[in-house]
């Protein structure tokens, strides 16, 4: 399984903040948009959603822009486009009316999104740069811990409970590979109890190359569907993004024409 760890800690990050802002709502009323306190929750909240938005991007389409590894920046994409957005709703003082609720509303679109286009790009593993393993390296490791599990156990190998080689819809297995692995670990403890003591704790200790083994299988199914899905989530979540943006810049031009200058 792979580290999500810009996850982790965009969740400890929020935890952080919601302790802070439940300091501050000890006051008689929640820190509202327009006063000083909300007003600074909206602004690192705007700042952290346009460096999602542009820092990735920037360090991917520019080739003299170098500055770290793709996998980093990539981290901090994700951990900026959660955090970001819980601030532009503790801006909004849970308050959803009007052009503000809005922005709150394709926020919330844009976030889901996001985590649906992390979902499609973390089917199939990929280099500290961005790029996709080799398939046939793939295919290669697979006969290896295929080649292992044989060797460990020859006389239960034929029979052991693996995610079928028979997945043909690879959007199926890039969407519903936990259903998958899920089945599978339900199979194969199914199948522990059924042996006796002593092959169960042989069986025991193919488990790590039997987890491997269906993993690889995945990413292989995987492979050829999942640049495609990719596209076709680029082409639905950079739009709503931009809406998000050019609505937030309205609002924010609002806010200072109805706040400031018309005081």
């Amino acid at each position: 399984m792979r580290s999500h760890r810009e996850i982790f800690l965009a969740f400890i990050a929020i935890l952080l903040i919601t302790c802070i802002y439940l300091g501050l709502a000890s006051r008689p009323s929640l820190p509202t948009s327009s006063d000083p306190t909300g007003h600074s929750i909206g602004i690192i909240g705007f700042l952290l959603m346009l460096a999602t938005e542009t820092l990735y991007s920037i360090r991917k389409r520019f080739p003299w822009v170098r500055w770290g590894q793709m996998r980093t920046w990539l981290q901090i994409h994700i951990f900026t486009g959660i955090v970001g957005p819980y601030l532009i709703l503790l801006h909004s003082a849970f308050e959803f009316h009007g052009l503000a609720g809005i922005v709150a509303l394709m926020t919330g679109i844009v976030v889901f999104s996001g985590f649906v286009g992390q979902y499609i790009y973390t089917a199939v593993p990929r280099t500290q740069e961005g790029t996709a393993v080799a398939l046939e390296n793939l295919k290669h490791a697979l006969d290896n811990a295929e080649k292992e599990i044989q060797e460990q156990v020859p006389e239960e190998s034929s029979s052991l409970p693996y995610i079928s080689k028979e997945i043909s819809n690879g959007i199926v297995t890039v969407f519903g590979r936990v259903f998958l692995r899920w089945r599978a670990n339900a199979a194969w403890c199914k199948h522990l109890r059924k042996t006796d003591e002593k092959t169960r704790d042989q069986l025991r200790q193919v488990d790590t190359l039997r987890k491997r083994r269906n993993d690889l299988l995945i990413e292989i199914y995987s492979y050829e569907i999942s640049p495609r899905l990719l596209s076709i989530w680029r082409s639905v979540h950079i739009p709503i993004g931009i809406s998000l943006f050019v609505a937030a810049i309205v609002h924010i031009g609002a806010a200072l024409y109805y706040v400031t200058l018309m005081r």
